[in-house]
């Protein structure tokens, strides 16, 4: 048989008279993510007493959302007014790579940041020498190394595989299963290496962030004055909120057996992950940070 070399991607077939409405709001939802996630990066650069590893470890989870939604959304804007879309299969397996790439160096950023609070907070005379320059750069390095890494060795083994079925994929998106239900190999060994890996990349990741946010937790409620564990729930309450929202949908998604999720609620919690969460992040990190507020204003002046 004949090798597969274009995807058909059916994307959202049942919008009918809402199609405009959705285009208009993926549309607005791209531009206002990539401007948001840009002025973090521009405030972050050029403002002094922003020169912190919170911050630092803020523009690279920025970084990663430009990434992950202008390899997503472009692409949707065309689904949606065409209903569906064409890419090669070499275009398929490169839109995963960067998706994969982008997600796993994320979940493997978010940690990092939760370690940088957990310090700030348990110990604060010591954060300045645990959590140097050197430290950090260490940090984001090795995010963005495994992230690739992994999804690039995923993105290999798949290249490999027989693919001489169907060439049409109910989504919207070129996602891992998605794509390996068009093989008529056998694709357990790479089922079974995306499990493997899911350990250090999902699962020992989330537990350090947990109990990280223990610790913190304890250390906050050990504060006598009310107004000191106001301050240091504030210092890492946007980033457990960015936690949850996406941890809850990774796991809505990979976690829970396909069978107990129908196709249309798969593409409403892909799009929370794809389109929403990185509008949302920039958004929960500046709307209520004084020192991103008054950068801004400076900036402006």
């Amino acid at each position: 048989m004949e090798n597969v070399t274009t995807i058909i991607l059916l994307g959202f077939p049942d919008l009918h008279g809402f199609r405009i409405v959705f285009f208009l709001f993926l549309f607005m939802s791209y531009l206002t993510t990539i401007c948001a996630n840009l002025m973090v990066i521009t405030l972050v650069a050029f403002s002094r007493h922003l020169q912190s590893p919170m911050y630092f470890f803020l523009t690279q989870l920025t970084t990663s959302d430009i990434m992950t939604t202008s390899d997503i959304v472009p692409n949707m804007l065309h689904m949606v007014l065409h209903n569906g879309s064409s890419m090669s299969f070499s275009g398929c397996l490169t839109q995963f790579c960067f998706f994969g790439s982008s997600e796993s160096s994320e979940c493997l950023l978010l940690t990092s940041m939760s370690y940088d609070r957990f310090l700030a907070i348990c110990h604060p005379l010591h954060y300045h020498s645990l959590m140097n320059p050197l430290l950090c750069l260490k940090y984001i390095l090795i995010s963005w190394l495994i992230g690739f890494t992994i999804t690039f060795t995923q993105t290999v083994n798949m290249s490999q595989l027989d693919f001489c079925q169907s060439n049409i994929i109910d989504h919207f998106f070129c996602d891992f299963d998605p794509v390996l239900k068009l093989s008529c190999s056998s694709v357990r060994h790479i089922q079974l290496l995306s499990i493997v890996m899911c350990f250090p990349l999902i699962v020992f990741p989330f537990f350090i962030t947990v109990i990280s946010y223990v610790y913190i937790v304890l250390s906050i409620l050990r504060i006598q004055s009310i107004t000191g564990r106001q301050k240091a729930f504030f210092t890492c309450g946007s980033h457990l909120a960015v936690v949850s929202i996406f941890y809850g949908t990774l796991f809505s998604i990979y976690l829970i057996p396909e069978k107990g999720n129908s196709i249309v609620l798969r593409k409403v919690l892909s799009i929370v992950y794809t389109v929403v969460t990185p509008l949302l992040n920039p958004v929960i990190y500046c709307l209520r940070n004084k020192d991103i507020k008054k950068a801004f204003k400076k900036l402006k002046s």
